[in-house]
């Protein structure tokens, strides 16, 4: 006999919550850090020597000689997923009354799957806002990777700033591997796309007046893709009218970004270890309105990882 356990995961709730993305919002931190699996809560991944990888030994053999051998070695970290999830109460009355109105033909809402599409919705800002936290951080980087402008540098400036010059410089000082991937806010995105030097180089030296895509921003740096972060957070106390503000704020993100990378190979500027799909389900509370009622929940396991830093670089306080 199967065992009866307190949280029944349902595959249909489930379906809405790997599936639901809102379409208001632009979420980029998949394509940022790529999901990677991960077989267990806990995980290694290998951090390779940087001198092993650039090294030149003397490999002259004489006739009768040795062949001299060489080592190779990486260095095995550890860490391990964490737990991140959501529920909300729903009374039996109020998924009665929405199955009544259903059969009259009323509505089609289910409060359980619309409960479950809010919290999928709030679990994709939470990770919006770890990987923004993560990828814009200075400290992420080494000091000589990372640049703040300031003044009359940063790019909102549009009479002496030097995009091109700064941008360039950026994609040259990371290690081997160059930048492939561009991750800012709307705010950067906003005076990039017009900014004179840039409009000017993409349209040939005809005008400096009007936008650019992010395609021609991509192709003039020869980056695969231009990642803008759109999501909206509300940064209110509970309770309190909403104060908005975008996830990702004034910098711009340099990134090598390989999504094929595994914790066991590959360079990449980093990924998310992902145990498992995400989870949603539901458990029966009788303490949920009078007539009781379930609780549903909706979560996922992962780990956001930086593990190679050196292929990044930082143009942070890029506009006002």
């Amino acid at each position: 006999m199967a065992p009866v356990r307190p949280f029944v995961t349902d595959a249909t709730l489930t379906a809405i919550a790997i599936g639901y993305r809102n379409p208001a919002l632009s979420f980029i931190a998949d394509r940022v850090l790529p999901p990677t699996p991960v077989f267990s809560e806990k995980f290694k991944w290998n951090r390779y020597p940087l001198k092993e990888g650039f090294a030149a030994p003397d490999n002259r053999v004489g006739r009768t000689g040795q062949v001299p051998r060489v080592d190779f070695s990486a260095t095995e970290e550890t860490s391990a997923v964490e737990d991140y999830g959501l529920e909300a109460a729903i009374p039996n009355s109020d998924i009665n009354e929405a199955a009544r109105m259903r059969e009259l033909g009323q509505t089609n809402v289910d409060p359980e799957q619309q409960a479950v599409m809010g919290i999928a919705d709030y679990n994709l800002i939470k990770r919006e806002q770890r990987v923004a936290a993560l990828v814009h951080n200075p400290n992420t980087y080494a000091a000589s990777r990372r640049l703040t402008l300031s003044g009359t540098s940063q790019f909102s400036d549009y009479a002496n700033s030097d995009p091109i010059g700064v941008m360039k410089s950026a994609i040259a000082g990371t290690l081997i591997y160059r930048p492939n991937t561009a991750a800012m806010g709307p705010s950067v995105w906003q005076y990039m796309s017009s900014h004179p030097h840039l409009v000017n180089a993409v349209k040939g030296n005809l005008t400096n007046r009007g936008m650019i895509t992010k395609e021609q921003f991509a192709a003039l740096f020869d980056l695969k893709e231009v990642l803008v972060g759109e999501a909206f957070l509300d940064t209110a106390p509970k309770g309190q009218p909403a104060s908005l503000s975008r996830v990702w704020g004034k910098h711009l993100a340099l990134l090598h970004v390989n999504p094929q990378a595994s914790p066991r190979n590959g360079i990449t500027f980093g990924f998310t270890a992902r145990y498992g799909s995400a989870i949603a389900g539901r458990f029966e509370d009788r303490n949920v309105g009078l007539e009781g009622g379930v609780i549903v929940r909706a979560g996922q396991r992962e780990k956001e990882l930086v593990v190679a830093a050196d292929v990044g670089f930082l143009l942070a306080n890029a506009v006002q």
